[in-house]
């Protein structure tokens, strides 16, 4: 009994760890939240959330930066890692319909032969190659990733400009605010009294 609920437990957050769904609700709520703090911050110049909202954007920006180092230098864990990613969203498959949707989305752009490659086995490598992916998914991501590096890199170039900016933007504007608390304090205490 232990064990089929430990197997069900198992599959069920194999199957949450890869629903896009799911993935894209956190994803918002945080966007949602770091926005939050950025925007009510500086209507209100509001110190706390200014800074809560460059920590986060700080953070951010080096998980993406130490995430993109360590897949290039680990380029062959980060590969077995996505196969396993996808091993598992095809064993539950049937499990969850936005997984299912997501794989028959990129099925369908990608299947030359809708026949599931009937009589194709009769054929060389070569040949079979003109009617169906004789390469998996795996290999055609790897090889896109590898033709593409100028164009991947130019797109984290203008994710991170913008981040690089807000970060800078909220210091300088923390930066005033304290500058003038500063001089409301001392003008508070260097105010003289015309009239003793």
């Amino acid at each position: 009994m232990k064990m089929l609920l430990a197997y069900f437990e198992e599959a069920a957050m194999a199957c949450l760890a890869v629903d896009p769904a799911v993935m894209l609700m956190v994803i918002g709520v945080l966007m949602f939240l770091i926005t939050f703090c950025g925007c009510i911050g500086s209507v209100r110049e509001n110190i706390c959330l200014l800074q809560t909202f460059s920590i986060c954007l700080t953070i951010i920006f080096l998980l993406q930066l130490a995430a993109g180092v360590l897949g290039f230098v680990f380029s062959d864990k980060a590969r077995g890692k996505v196969s396993e990613i996808i091993n598992n969203a095809i064993i539950h498959y049937r499990d969850d319909l936005d997984l299912q949707n997501l794989i028959d989305y990129g099925q369908q752009e990608a299947v030359i032969n809708t026949m599931c490659g009937q009589g194709m086995q009769d054929l060389d490598y070569l040949k079979a190659g003109v009617f169906i992916n004789t390469n998996g998914c795996i290999d055609k991501l790897v090889n896109w990733i590898h033709g593409n590096l100028f164009l991947l890199g130019g797109i984290a170039l203008g994710l991170a400009i913008p981040q690089l900016v807000g970060i800078l933007l909220s210091q300088i504007l923390i930066n005033q605010i304290k500058d003038q608390i500063e001089l409301q304090r001392y003008n508070r205490q260097h105010r003289s009294d015309p009239w003793s």
